[in-house]
């Protein structure tokens, strides 16, 4: 497993995280640009607080696995899973969710021309009974197109 990134504060994190994502798109290992902005920072290293419904505190859990998205883009044999729509209540066949490190979960969105894509989020997903990542294995597996 690749370690943890270990900075001094929020600030460098987000400086990090500019630095290697925000400049050119992440091509997965399938051909998709992934171009991340710089607001993606907030979706992947704040979490909600409890009651909450936006993100509003940063997670230096979260923030130290920034690392991790790429390596989960580029993985061919992450665990691939249909993404769900939280507010249609369906899986979505362009939303696509990639598992690495047993639970660690990297969202996208593939547009239109299917070649590009945006982040929606990254997290570590609870385990168990009833909890996100059980949910998320449930989803059907990801189509993989075979060359």
């Amino acid at each position: 497993m690749t370690p943890l990134l270990q900075l001094e504060n929020e600030a460098a994190y987000r400086a990090h995280f500019e630095k290697v994502y925000c400049k050119n798109p992440i091509i997965t290992f399938d051909g998709i640009a992934v171009r991340l902005r710089k607001s993606d920072f907030d979706h992947c290293c704040y979490k909600t607080e409890r009651g909450g419904n936006k993100k509003t505190v940063f997670c230096p859990i979260r923030a130290a696995r920034i690392d991790w998205i790429q390596i989960a883009l580029k993985d061919p044999n992450a665990d691939l899973r249909v993404g769900w729509d939280n507010i249609q209540k369906r899986h979505r066949p362009n939303r696509r969710v990639a598992i690495i490190f047993g639970t660690y979960v990297v969202i996208i969105d593939i547009l239109k021309c299917r070649k590009k894509a945006r982040l929606v989020t990254t997290f570590v997903a609870d385990s168990g009974p009833g909890k996100t990542l059980t949910n998320i294995k449930r989803s059907p597996k990801w189509p993989r197109i075979q060359t």
